[in-house]
């Protein structure tokens, strides 16, 4: 069954070269419509309800988009940010979970992301409640890009939904294959569908360091540093990490500083 889409944008242009892309390279979307303005958007949400909304954020106040988010009262949709957003954005949006393409949208990550969105879809269907914890992400993303503040609030995609989590309970994180397990203080852990690359880069790089080419370690929970049979982070509740031969004097530099 087709995922129904609408494409929020103020440009025509780029509205019509989303649609085409999606009808040429998206056999698994259907666009039930298109808009120019909140307003517009709002009016076709609430009478339509589509599955998915690709939303240009910068639509064209730069508040627009996520007040329109806000605004919708039947919130059961996913969405894709279409953005020219960079830099600092992009890790915004990857702390809240999100989908998003960057302008010029490139045809193979847009196949990409509709591949997850199918995926994430059909959970979302079996478990609707997912959708409250979806859009307290996207309160936060929105806080978080508005603000040009870092949130400390982390949105984990899992097998069954969203979960919201403070930083700072994470203890460790490990590859697994292109996902993440996410290890926690009080026992749990997560699989993440998003790679040990990408919390690199998300995670704040004066709290979380990567100590291996699978293990990024919460410094501050680390308690010992061994180089007995190998070289070791142990962390809180005796918690052993290997850290790779090649980066250990990087890795001892840092326990110095930190």
């Amino acid at each position: 069954m087709k995922l129904r889409a609408l494409i929020v944008d103020d440009e025509e242009f780029a509205r019509r070269n989303l649609t085409m892309m999606l009808e040429e390279y998206c056999p698994d979307i259907e666009v039930i419509g298109d808009a120019s303005n909140k307003d517009q958007a709002k009016a076709i949400i609430e009478s339509s309800e589509p599955d998915v909304v690709f939303l240009d954020i910068r639509m064209p106040s730069g508040a627009e988009g996520f007040e329109l988010l806000e605004e919708v009262e039947k919130k059961n949709f996913l969405v894709v940010f279409v953005t020219a957003f960079k830099d600092y954005a992009i890790r915004a949006f990857n702390a809240s979970a999100v989908y998003y393409l960057l302008k010029p949208i490139d045809i193979d990550e847009l196949k990409a992301a509709v591949e997850r969105l199918i995926e994430t879809s059909q959970t979302y269907k079996e478990e609707p409640e997912n959708f409250s914890t979806y859009f307290d992400s996207l309160k936060e993303l929105s806080k978080s890009v508005q603000n040009k503040k870092p949130s400390n609030r982390i949105a984990i995609s899992h097998t069954k939904g969203l979960k919201i989590v403070e930083d700072h309970t994470i203890t460790h994180l490990e590859a697994s294959g292109n996902c993440t397990t996410i290890y926690f203080e009080d026992g749990s852990r997560y699989l993440d569908t998003r790679t040990l690359k990408v919390y690199e880069n998300l995670l704040d790089p004066a709290r979380f360091a990567r100590v291996h080419k699978s293990h990024i370690i919460n410094l501050d929970i680390l308690q010992e540093y061994l180089n007995e049979d190998g070289h070791f982070a142990v962390l809180k509740g005796n918690i052993r990490v290997p850290v790779a031969r090649n980066r250990v004097t990087e890795f001892v530099k840092m326990l110095k500083q930190h």
